[in-house]
């Protein structure tokens, strides 16, 4: 545990205890207690204790990470049942609601004091205390879950050799502070949709800010657990599956090959095929959009922070200017060819010591002929074939400009998953000069991710409504990279990560799975 995780872990429960407070004061007043001990942390908790009667003991276990904070709210719900609150409701808002429901009761007039005597006369059945159990069970299960960890399972192979498919993680909410859901109105432990029914899992009545309690900036490098960015809108036919972006961007080539010979002007062209295809888009998916934080989750490698400038060149990946960091479990595509008749295997191979993936939708060993192969490396399988008689490696490159890679507008630049960049990365507080040649990059960031009417014309920008030169961004930004660079729709393709989509960070391995548990992938740490 570091020391900002051990930071926030006090702080949360200085606030379980503080956020109460006021309408302790006028409780305690009532209960004979000397109001301002109401506004002293876990001094509220020790009278609480004494004029409840309860154990002494129950002070001191409040001060066990995590844990501890569940007791301080139980204390709170026994508090209330002194003044006659033994509804279901009552504990529930004393648990959940305390910072609104305690000073609501303390300047009640009609709530009154009844003492320890009450809460030994007061008899519950036994299906409210299953009731009761229930409740704090998802109270606690939620506060861990937007506090301290979530759990998260490896969908893709995006990230093998260094994160396998079916890995099951905990995703440590602590290594950057909490985020406080933009959507609390939600049905607990369902992301977004809720199973069997296929709806909504959440509803958007009531939407807060972007806030993170005891912030801490993404480090570079760090494995991060994030919000898809390009989740934002997509069809209820294909979600992230297939991301709304990519269908339009495939329907407006289309368009434009369909319209190239009836339209000459090249810019009046790209402008009717954008307008045309969104148009069919429209009409042939059911679109819907999602706020941040029931976007999909995605998991990837943090390669560059805010104000790093970052370029790929023949696939590898240069922070500014210097090269970047390499995982030794990060794989690539390489052509392999032997000069042995018999050819390669792969079981030879993973005799050998090479971990090669046999998902058939994606393997790892792909034939291309009887002596040559596609296969997916890390840089110390590859020197392991390098050493083998008769063996040839050579790295795979895609180095053909791709439509598909950010910003999307070949007229602007036509990079490639291997030749990218140099681009730099949006950081908080900087101002950058706005221009033909740099908005293609920027202005989603501006548009989308920072709230902005962004408006274009006679070749001004207009930015809220106001002609602007520049732009001073509100927010950091992140570049993601899956460490299977082959094989991961990352950063390249649909650019920066800005910081309120930041989830957590990637800690333990906790259970994996293929056909079995794979006993030696256990209680790792991810690196």
């Amino acid at each position: 545990m570091s020391a900002h995780d051990l930071i926030v872990i006090i702080l949360v429960s200085l606030l379980i205890v503080e956020l109460p407070a006021v309408g302790l004061y006028k409780l305690f007043e009532k209960a004979g207690i000397p109001a301002w001990k109401a506004f002293v942390p876990f001094y509220n908790t020790w009278e609480i204790i004494k004029v409840a009667g309860l154990k002494k003991h129950w002070f001191f276990w409040q001060f066990i990470p995590v844990a501890g904070w569940f007791i301080s709210i139980w204390l709170l719900v026994e508090f209330v049942k002194l003044f006659g609150r033994f509804s279901f409701l009552d504990h529930a808002a004393a648990a959940i609601l305390s910072v609104v429901y305690f000073p609501w009761l303390g300047y009640n007039d009609k709530v009154k004091y009844l003492g320890p005597k009450a809460v030994k006369n007061h008899k519950k059945s036994t299906t409210r205390e299953w009731i009761d159990a229930g409740v704090f069970a998802v109270v606690a299960a939620t506060l861990i879950r937007i506090f301290v960890f979530e759990a998260y399972t490896i969908p893709t192979g995006s990230m093998e050799k260094t994160l396998l498919v079916n890995d099951f993680l905990f995703v440590s909410k602590l290594s950057y502070g909490p985020r406080i859901p933009n959507t609390p109105l939600a049905v607990p432990f369902v992301h977004h949709t809720l199973p069997i029914f296929n709806t909504k899992s959440y509803t958007e009545i009531i939407k807060l800010p972007y806030t993170r309690w005891f912030a801490a900036p993404v480090k570079r490098n760090d494995v991060v657990v994030f919000n898809f960015p390009a989740g934002d809108t997509l069809t209820k036919e294909f979600d992230s599956q297939d991301p709304y972006y990519d269908i339009l961007q495939t329907e407006e080539a289309k368009m434009y090959q369909r319209l190239r010979g009836q339209i000459a002007d090249e810019n009046q062209l790209r402008a009717i095929s954008k307008e045309k295809a969104r148009e069919n888009v429209w009409n042939d998916y059911t679109i819907t959009t999602r706020p941040v934080d029931k976007r999909e989750n995605y998991i990837k490698r943090c390669v560059g922070i805010p104000g790093d400038t970052i370029q790929i060149i023949q696939g590898d990946l240069y922070i500014n200017g210097k090269p970047g960091f390499i995982s030794p479990t990060a794989a690539t595509d390489y052509t392999v060819t032997t000069t042995n008749p018999a050819g390669l295997s792969e079981e030879a191979l993973r005799d050998a010591g090479i971990r090669l993936n046999s998902d058939q939708g994606n393997p790892d060993f792909l034939p291309q002929s009887a002596t040559m192969y596609n296969i997916n490396l890390t840089l110390n399988e590859a020197d392991i074939l390098r050493k083998m008689p008769g063996v040839t490696v050579q790295k795979r490159l895609e180095t053909n400009g791709d439509p598909r890679i950010f910003p999307r507008d070949t007229s602007v630049v036509s990079w490639s998953a291997d030749e990218f960049g140099p681009l730099w990365i949006p950081a908080k507080g900087a101002t950058i000069e706005l221009n033909a040649k740099n908005i293609a990059f920027y202005k989603r960031a501006i548009k989308v991710y920072e709230n902005n009417e962004w408006e274009e014309r006679d070749g001004k920008i207009f930015i809220n409504g106001q002609e602007a030169t520049s732009y001073t961004f509100k927010m950091n930004y992140y570049w993601m990279m899956g460490d299977n660079r082959h094989r991961s729709q990352d950063s390249r393709f649909w650019g920066f990560v800005p910081e309120d989509h930041v989830v957590g960070e990637a800690w333990l391995i906790w259970m994996s799975w293929d056909k079995g548990i794979r006993w030696n992938r256990l209680f790792r740490t991810i690196h």
